[in-house]
C-alpha cells in the first residue's frame, strides 16, 4: 500500500477520520469469551441487568476496534513506526451491540527525535462516538512516523 502521510503531514490541529464501525452481539461475545468473560459482555440478559443497559462491548475490545477502525481510516496508509504506549484510554458510555462507531484522530503536538533520526513522535487525541453522536471512548497516545526524507534532524531526545 502507498504511504500517504508521513511526519511531516501530521501538523497540529490536522483530523484524520476513523472508518465506520458497526458492533455485532456475536463479535462482543466471541472477544469476551477469549479475553473479559464478565457476564454483561456475554449476555444480552446479563447485560440489561447491569449497570450498562444490555449486552456492551469489553473496553478492551473497544479499544482494538478503535485501533482497526484507526488502522482502515489512515494509519495503514502512514509511515508509522509504532507507539511507544497509551497516555490516556477512557471508556465514557457502553458499546452495545447494534451501536454503529465513527471517529477521529486530532494531531496535539509533534516533535522530531534526535535520538533516532528521521524519525518523529506524533501526539494524538482520539474520539470514538455511536450513532448518538455520544463520546464512548477517548484516547491520547504518541505514535513514531518516519520523516518523508531522512535528512531530518532530530530536535528532542
Amino acid at each position: 500500500m502507498a504511504i500517504d502521510y508521513h511526519y511531516e503531514d501530521f501538523t497540529p490541529g490536522r483530523i484524520f477520520a476513523l472508518t465506520e464501525k458497526t458492533v455485532t452481539a456475536q463479535e462482543i461475545i466471541a472477544f469476551a469469551s477469549e479475553f473479559d468473560p464478565q457476564p454483561m459482555h456475554l449476555s444480552e440478559e446479563a447485560g440489561r441487568e447491569s449497570i450498562l443497559g444490555g449486552l456492551s462491548a469489553s473496553g478492551w475490545h473497544t479499544g482494538s476496534m478503535f485501533m482497526r477502525m484507526m488502522f482502515d481510516g489512515w494509519l495503514s496508509r502512514a509511515s508509522s513506526e509504532g507507539s511507544p504506549g497509551l497516555d490516556l484510554m477512557e471508556w465514557k458510555k457502553p458499546v452495545l451491540a447494534g451501536d454503529t462507531l465513527c471517529g477521529q484522530s486530532t494531531v496535539i503536538e509533534s516533535r522530531t527525535l534526535r535520538s533516532r533520526p528521521g524519525i518523529g513522535l506524533v501526539k494524538f487525541l482520539h474520539e470514538v462516538k455511536n450513532q448518538h453522536g455520544e463520546t464512548v471512548m477517548r484516547g491520547e497516545n504518541p505514535i513514531m512516523f518516519r520523516l518523508r526524507t531522512a535528512s531530518g534532524v532530530g530536535d528532542a531526545a
